[in-house]
């Protein structure tokens, strides 16, 4: 396979990357397509169907189950991100991709993951105010302070990644760079860079440790005050209630910050190990598939509503039809 390459101050700048991705035999290729196939599908499905039992079920018309729905949003097209060229690339022999391609998709995919650690963070904050501050809650959590705070994290997000990609696209890569994972992402361009990276690693480790640090300290403050607040309810049933309300959420936030935290830390230094990119998998396909299952078997709520809308979705034609003769 040949790299394209153009000339710029006598310099060749690569126009083209290519991705290793699982280098295995024809038949583990296609047996990988079919499972990551599968999971995609049904992550697409199970954020779908839970931003579809939110917006239909009034009861669900709360702080909680209105960032739960961006959560669901946001994971939705963080999987679209990555895995559409992943699968393209189990079938095919090029797996190459441009420099554009390649500085959009790593664009975008730091956007939904920075817009993740900052969700969470909120939605900690929000239980926390559920539980330890009860009666203030709906004065607190008002609609305004909930849209507001969402549009924050798209907005931090978005910027977090911009100021990445300054550093990042701007990097001079030369020779064949064969990046040795299934998606761009910042450790291997760091990597394959043929100029000192050091400014762009920095300013990565320097953002990379405010969004993921403080919103850690946000999540870690609020559950302590959190977990000392159900202790101190008298009954059983009353801890178990309260614990229940935030349990979904702990879950996948300790599922994400431990399967990403080590990796973006030190991205440079993670890409010398093999298992980076089964770590990567790990927060890019397997997380956001169980997610949604998560939050199905934790919360009553989100289970009745789906019920009822899986239901009512179901029994609507053969209703209209029953009416109609």
């Amino acid at each position: 396979m040949i790299t394209k390459v153009m000339e710029v101050d006598n310099r060749t700048a690569t126009t083209h990357f290519i991705l290793l991705g699982f280098p295995t035999r024809p038949v583990i290729q296609l047996l990988l397509f079919s499972i990551f196939l599968a999971t995609y599908l049904l992550t697409l499905l199970e954020n779908f169907l839970i931003i579809l039992a939110i917006r239909s079920d009034g009861q669900l018309h709360k702080p909680m189950y209105f960032f739960l729905s961006h959560l669901s949003f946001l994971e939705m097209w963080y999987v679209t991100v990555i895995s559409p060229k992943m699968l393209v690339d189990f079938l095919s022999y090029d797996k190459s991709i441009s420099f554009n391609g390649c500085m959009t998709q790593l664009y975008f995919f730091v956007t939904f993951v920075c817009t993740e650690y900052i969700l969470l963070a909120v939605m900690a904050f929000d239980r926390y105010v559920a539980i330890c501050n009860p009666l203030r809650y709906p004065v607190i959590m008002t609609n305004q302070l909930c849209g507001t705070l969402a549009g924050a994290c798209w907005f931090c997000g978005l910027m977090t990644a911009m100021i990445k990609m300054v550093f990042i696209a701007r990097l001079h890569y030369c020779g064949t760079p064969h990046i040795n994972h299934y998606f761009c992402d910042i450790s291997p361009l760091l990597n394959v860079s043929c100029e000192d990276s050091s400014q762009a690693e920095l300013v990565d480790f320097f953002l990379a440790l405010m969004v993921i640090a403080v919103p850690l300290c946000v999540v870690v403050a609020s559950y302590a005050i959190i977990l000392t607040t159900i202790l101190k309810i008298p009954s059983a049933h009353g801890r178990q209630k309260a614990f229940s309300t935030c349990a979904s959420h702990l879950t996948v936030v300790t599922l994400f910050y431990s399967t990403t935290l080590f990796t973006y830390a030190r991205p440079k230094l993670m890409y010398a190990y093999n298992s980076n990119k089964v770590v990567s998998v790990l927060y890019t396909v397997i997380v956001p598939f169980l997610n949604p299952i998560i939050y199905c078997l934790r919360n009553r709520d989100v289970k009745a509503a789906l019920k009822k809308t899986i239901l009512c979705r179901g029994s609507g034609p053969r209703e209209s039809r029953t009416m109609s003769s």
